[in-house]
Parts: C-alpha cells; structure tokens; sequence
C-alpha cells in the first residue's frame, strides 16, 4: 500500500486526525479540495484559544503544524473516487492520480442546500446563520429573524429567546405550527409572518431588509436559517457505508462508519458543526484507526 490512511477532506477534522497520525509514524496523505464549507464566515467562536479567529487562519496555522511530521503529504485536489481492493482501499484524484491506502478516513464536510432566495448565499454564515452556540452572541439583544417553519421553527425561537427577546418566525408559506405553539409564541411577543421571503437585502453579506413578496421589507440584524444538507460525495455508493436518516455518515463512538475500513469524522458525519466537536472526532478515529493498524500487524 502507498499509505497506511488517506484522509478526503483537509479541514479541522481532517487535520486533527492527520495530526494523531502524524504523531503516530503513520504514512498519511490529506487530499483537499480547498472548499471548507465555513470559507465563508468572518470569524469562528466557542473554540478554545481561537475565540474570534478566522477560520481560513486557525486551518493554516492547523495545516503548518501537521506538515512539520515527515510521514504527512498534503495534496491540494479533489477525490473522486474509491473504491474497496484486495488488503485495503483506492483512491483515485481529478488530476488522474490513484493511490492505495489500508484505511480511509472521510472528512468531506457537508453541502448546505439552501432555499432558493435571492441574496441568501452571499449572506450564509455572515449575516444568514444556523448555530446560536457559533454566532449567537454576536447578535444577542438584536431583532432577529428565524427562516423556518413548523416544529423546528417552535424549538429554535425556544432557544433563541435567551439571546434575542425581539424575534420574528418567517414561515415563507403557510405556518405549520400548531395553535398551541403559535399562542406560546404570541405569548412571548414573537410574531409570526407568513408572506412568501422573495430576497435579502444586504451589504457585502452582512443583512440589512428582508423583501417579502407584496413588496414590505423586515429590518433585521441576522436571520436563523434552516438549511438541507447533501454529502459532497457519493462515496457510499462507491464504499457500500450507511447513511442516517439525516444524510449524515453513519458512524459509531469511535467514528467507524458500517464499511469495514472506512471511518468518517467531522460534519460529514454529525450535524453538530462546532468546531471542537468536529476536531476531536478526527482525533478519536486516528487513534482507532491507528490501534487497528497496530492489532493487525503485532
């Protein structure tokens, strides 16, 4: 085998895992894309000594540290497919390149789909947020908006009332809440808009007006958004793991996935995106990995 793990996805799970094997002796290449799906975001919080950093920075600093170990090559380019060999795994790269490995760890990150409004993806993860713990201070006493519906929307405004008294649940279409649930809210002062959302107004990411359908606009300072998420890619199909109902790798507490081999660790495998939890994930499938390793050759 060319190595003993290939790591798709060069991010802070990644990393924290090519780290771990690094430290290891472990013969390691990261194939990266160079896409993280938070390129977008100003600043990272709730991060031990990182607080308010920027995340392009704290992975740059992330990516120096693991290229100081000698077993660790980082190649910049993307995955595309892999496939299961006598002993272990292959893994062929855009450029035409193929590589053999024993293990896999995948830590591809997620796609967030979101609804189609005008505006919205330039103001994802600046001003168009998912995760009051990640940005939610930031904002805090701000008039805030929640572009989601039915029982999610009832939690979230739940959640966000310890941050933001001044809330507003844009339903985009017809509410699904339940009347028991609209009268809670009403008794929160939370109002309840049900126009169709049709564009953010913003400047340089950052929200100013929310335009409605009949042509009113909301003021807001953020707006919580309900994103779908999608896999990068399709190495299920290629590998034969499970997915959650979630769209999620499904992983066990030690981040191996249902393919023999295959591991997962970091957003493509959770939907809790912070990242300390998504960092030490990569840490805990290396050393799984590695004592895998270990128990097969002793």
């Amino acid at each position: 085998m060319d190595f003993d793990v290939i790591i798709i996805g060069g991010s802070y799970a990644g990393l924290s895992a090519a780290l771990t094997l690094g430290r290891s002796t472990r013969n390691v290449l990261v194939i990266d894309a160079g896409k993280p799906c938070n390129r977008q975001t100003p600043h990272s919080h709730n991060f031990l000594t990182h607080d308010g950093h920027k995340p392009a920075d704290i992975s740059k600093a992330a990516k120096a540290e693991v290229l100081k170990y000698p077993t660790i090559r980082f190649l910049e380019g993307k995955a595309t497919s892999t496939k299961q060999i006598d002993g272990g795994f292959n893994v062929g790269v855009e450029n035409g390149e193929n590589f053999t490995t024993r293990k896999i760890l995948l830590a591809t990150g997620l796609k967030d789909v979101l609804p189609d409004i005008k505006g919205l993806a330039e103001c994802w993860a600046i001003s168009a947020i998912h995760c009051p713990y990640c940005h939610g201070y930031e904002v805090k006493n701000e008039k805030i908006g929640l572009l989601m519906n039915g029982e999610h929307a009832f939690e979230m405004a739940k959640n966000l009332h310890l941050w933001n008294k001044d809330l507003t649940i844009l339903t985009n279409g017809k509410s699904q809440l339940s009347a028991e649930q609209a009268e809670k809210l009403k008794s929160k002062s939370i109002t309840i808009i049900e126009d169709e959302v049709v564009e953010l107004l913003h400047n340089n990411g950052y929200l100013k007006d929310v335009v409605f359908k009949d042509g009113e606009k909301l003021a807001l300072k953020a707006i919580y958004v309900k994103s779908d998420v999608e896999q990068h890619l399709n190495f299920h199909e290629q590998l034969g793991f499970e997915l959650t109902d979630l769209k999620t790798i499904k992983v066990d507490e030690q981040q191996q996935s249902t393919a023999k081999g295959v591991y997962a660790a970091g957003d493509c495998a959770t939907l809790f995106r912070s990242l300390s939890i998504i960092t030490a994930a990569g840490t805990m499938a290396a050393v799984v990995m590695n004592k895998e390793m270990i128990s097969e050759d002793f």
